[in-house]
């Protein structure tokens, strides 16, 4: 059995994976291209997954699982893979610390009035005139609550916010106050004080954010979106921005990224923007090594792999 890689992990997890499982050969390379000439002989890929090409797939006969080291799978080639029938996992749940901190912390940078305290320090201005208000007591809503929205709302509640969720299916879940489900989210946008958008991009996400979801926020709201950019349109975005529907918006996700220098998100005043970095952490690759290494025992001993499978119809 071969596992083929198409980015290096560190030195010490690789001598690690060899040792661990020493009748499986690994071959880890830096990427897709580097891999190529290995593809052929591959019974499982681990890859990002935003390089994987129809041709890439054609040429892995022998591929029995594809492990993603993301969460978003919308880059792949997907209806090879289906008719393949190959097994498709991803890392779903390792994100959820480092992005409800991120989260809180952008919230928290908005709200205490961090950037004009910095541009004070950078004028040697001594003002205590600035304004800071505090998160704590305020009314949450997360769109797209799984394991990272439950994760925030956990950290919320030390700081005694109400929470809520919008979800396909409702329920109850971890941590939340209230859950609502999609047809209902007008009465969980109208109690936010803060908006977390945490929806994986999929066909009925793309756009999903329409003139009307801003009207129904307080003007008062923050907007945070760390899903996926598609699921709010710029022109969109911006209209209830330049309307006061909203006082703020949090962008780590944009509708195309890189975010084109002539965009006007970046100069906007109420739009503050990170690249596409709330899911990074020092401790990412080890993190999904560990899932890794789990769904391969399941694998050796089954054929098949339970833990995060991916729905390919549903894209997630």
């Amino acid at each position: 059995m071969l596992i083929l890689t198409t980015t290096r992990l560190t030195d010490g997890i690789e001598q690690e994976l060899i040792q661990e499982f020493g009748e499986i050969r690994f071959i880890f390379k830096e990427n897709i291209e580097a891999a190529d000439n290995h593809l052929e002989e591959a019974d499982i890929l681990l890859t990002f997954g935003s390089d994987i090409r129809r041709e890439h797939i054609e040429k892995a006969t022998k591929l029995k699982w594809i492990m993603v080291l993301s969460a978003g799978i919308n880059q792949m080639p997907l209806g090879e893979i289906r008719e393949r029938k190959i097994l498709l996992t991803n890392v779903r749940g390792i994100h959820k610390t480092q992005m409800a901190e991120y989260a809180l912390a952008m919230l928290l940078n908005h709200y205490q009035n961090l950037i004009t305290y910095y541009k004070r320090q950078q004028e040697k201005v001594w003002d205590k005139s600035i304004k800071r208000r505090e998160i704590n007591g305020r009314t949450l809503t997360v769109v797209g609550a799984g394991s990272i929205g439950s994760e925030l709302a956990r950290l919320a509640k030390a700081f005694h916010m109400k929470t809520i969720a919008v979800t396909n299916s409702g329920g109850e879940r971890p941590y939340f106050d209230q859950v609502y489900q999609n047809d209902q989210i007008k009465e969980a946008l109208e109690q936010a004080d803060f908006i977390v958008s945490i929806l994986p991009e999929t066909e009925k996400t793309k756009g999903y954010y329409s003139k009307d979801h801003f009207k129904w926020m307080k003007q008062s709201a923050i907007f945070l979106n760390m899903g996926r950019g598609s699921a709010v349109t710029e022109n969109v975005l911006l209209q209830a921005l330049n309307d006061n529907e909203i006082e703020h918006a949090i962008l780590d996700v944009t509708p195309i990224e890189p975010l084109p220098r002539e965009s006007q998100l970046w100069s906007h005043k109420k739009v503050t923007l990170t690249p596409h970095i709330s899911g990074g952490s020092e401790q990412y690759i080890p993190r999904a090594v560990a899932l890794f290494r789990e769904s391969l025992m399941e694998f050796l001993e089954t054929g098949t792999v339970s833990i995060n499978k991916i729905n390919i119809d549903k894209g997630y």
